[in-house]
């Protein structure tokens, strides 16, 4: 995340398309879903950009850069879960499943390095 900006980096690009992909997706979901699935699985996966950007202005203190991205990482853990309730209520099928979850690993994995290696950062 040596960029200037963190809009520019590899993980934010990805989170964000993440996230749009969702927003996009879950539209088609039942109304009664609105203020549960709906609502939590957008929530998630836009809290993951937003806790980078926080994350970005924090990383002089490595101790805060670390938490908000184990933030970061707990909501895109979450935004999983949703994909799969997604999945089990038939809301997305077995290609989309697939596709959203093997997008919210590749996160995961970039969101893991940051955490372990902050000094990259």
């Amino acid at each position: 995340m040596s960029a200037k900006n963190f809009k520019e980096t590899t993980l934010y690009k990805k989170a964000f398309a993440q996230a749009m992909e969702i927003f996009q997706i879950s539209k088609s979901f039942p109304k009664e879903e609105k203020y549960s699935l709906t609502d939590q699985v957008r929530r998630s996966s836009r809290s993951v950009c937003a806790n980078l950007a926080e994350a970005y202005r924090k990383r002089q203190y490595p101790a805060h850069f670390v938490s908000k991205f184990s933030d970061c990482d707990a909501e895109n853990s979450e935004t999983g879960v949703w994909i799969n309730f997604a999945l089990a209520c038939e809301y997305i099928n077995e290609d989309s499943h697939k596709i959203l979850i093997e997008r919210n690993e590749e996160v995961g994995k970039l969101i893991a390095h940051a955490i372990k290696n902050p000094e990259k950062y």
